[in-house]
């Protein structure tokens, strides 16, 4: 018997079981489809002994100091500071665009206050600001967002700017000084031993149990809960009653290289140029000492898992809907990214799970129940060779057996 059911095994999922065992002492059950926790943020070592994160870089950041503080009792840090380069012009310069990325562009030696006038020469304002496009257009001029946002961004989101909300381009600033960092909050590191460790060391808590290689549907109607967490695809949990819930994809392409040092920059952005959009070099992020390093490639695409909810109008319009049924559903809360439906930053995940927490303490008990089967049933569940393994559950028994292994039901 548990207190809570949550589904998904990232941070939104992971911050909520910790803080749930940790705090209320409640019995916690973590379901994920995938064979690891840590989601997205998951890092491992690769064949050759180098730190590489699956799927994609993911660079820790945030203005929060209750989110550092609580991710903190979790790791250790290594201070890190973010940078990026673009390939524009047969050159590589600093993105967000900024003093030094104006003269190197243009052969020019302007100071701070000439580049402001610069950027306010060839800025072309718009009103009303609606799309991506009129955010860039309207800060640097349309030379500008040829050289760096428009290519990009119909690579990446599969539209033009001019088709898409302007939130997705007005994260990126434009700097008059030589600030490179792509990130000016006031904690920025990266977990030292890695996110996997950081995640494990988050779920190590006798009353959190964790069920891998596993869909959630196969275990919710035969192991006794009392509440749900989902942090899945929203529209999957109304089994896209209304419709798919548009998201774009990624594939990534790693590769290892026999040199130490493979680019200057942890990340260069392609805009104008191959399929890919930008290119990660590993090291710079972890600091690994290696005679090799790994580098990923991105690819985005319309198909696969879901990363990116795509903001346009008609979409957010949909997600209203399953927003509304969220929210009528008795015995389930909605977080994370997936389940919002928005594009949040990590920190912006833990701060939205821990305040769920606050909201679960403040109700006491788990708020509206969710029904709770009686007697012994049965289902199958993924196993890690793809096949099925039964899964067996009886009214008071302590153990679920999944996949041959145990995990104790009343810790």
């Amino acid at each position: 018997m548990f207190d809570h059911l949550i589904v998904g095994a990232g941070f939104a999922g992971s911050v909520l079981a910790e803080r749930l065992a940790s705090q209320l002492g409640r019995r916690v059950l973590v379901v994920d489809k995938r064979p690891h926790v840590g989601g997205n943020a998951y890092d491992e070592y690769n064949a050759d002994g180098l730190l590489v994160h699956r799927y994609g870089p993911h660079i820790f950041h945030t203005n929060a100091r209750r989110v550092w503080d609580y991710l903190s009792g979790f790791t250790a840090w290594r201070p890190y500071e973010h940078r990026v380069l673009a390939s524009v012009d047969g050159q590589q310069v600093p993105i967000p665009i900024n003093l030094d990325t104006i003269n190197r562009l243009y052969g020019l030696s302007l100071t701070s206050f000439e580049v402001e006038d610069f950027f306010a020469s060839v800025a072309e304002p718009r009103e009303p600001v609606r799309t991506s496009e009129d955010v860039v257009v309207g800060r640097v001029g349309q030379e500008l967002y040829r050289k760096f946002f428009r290519g990009y961004t119909r690579k990446q989101w599969g539209l033009d700017p001019s088709e898409l909300d302007a939130s997705v381009t007005s994260r990126v600033p434009t700097r008059t000084n030589r600030d490179d960092r792509y990130f000016t909050d006031t904690y920025q590191a990266m977990p030292l031993l890695g996110y996997t460790r950081m995640f494990e060391r988050m779920l190590d808590h006798p009353n959190i149990s964790v069920l891998l290689n596993t869909d959630y549907r196969d275990v919710r109607d035969v192991i006794p809960h009392d509440h749900v967490v989902y942090s899945g695809p929203v529209d999957e949990f109304f089994d896209v009653r209304f419709g798919k819930l548009p998201y774009r994809s990624l594939h990534f392409e790693h590769e290892t290289h026999a040199v130490e040092r493979f680019q200057a920059a942890p990340v260069v952005n392609f805009p104008n140029e191959h399929a890919y959009t930008r290119c990660t070099e590993f090291k710079w992020l972890t600091g690994q000492e290696h005679p090799k390093t790994s580098v990923v490639y991105e690819y985005p695409r319309a198909e696969g898992d879901p990363y990116y909810p795509i903001p346009r109008p008609e979409n957010a319009e949909l997600y209203r809907r399953y927003a509304a049924l969220a929210e009528a559903t008795d015995g389930v809360d909605f977080v994370g990214r997936l389940a919002t439906y928005k594009y949040y930053n990590m920190d912006q995940v833990v701060a939205q799970a821990l305040a769920l927490f606050d909201e679960v303490a403040a109700r006491g008990e788990p708020a509206r129940p969710a029904p709770r089967p009686t007697g012994a049933r049965k289902a199958t569940l993924p196993s890690g060779d793809g096949g099925t393994s039964p899964v067996h559950l009886e009214n008071g028994a302590d153990r679920v057996r999944a996949d041959g292994a145990t995990v104790d039901a009343d810790a």
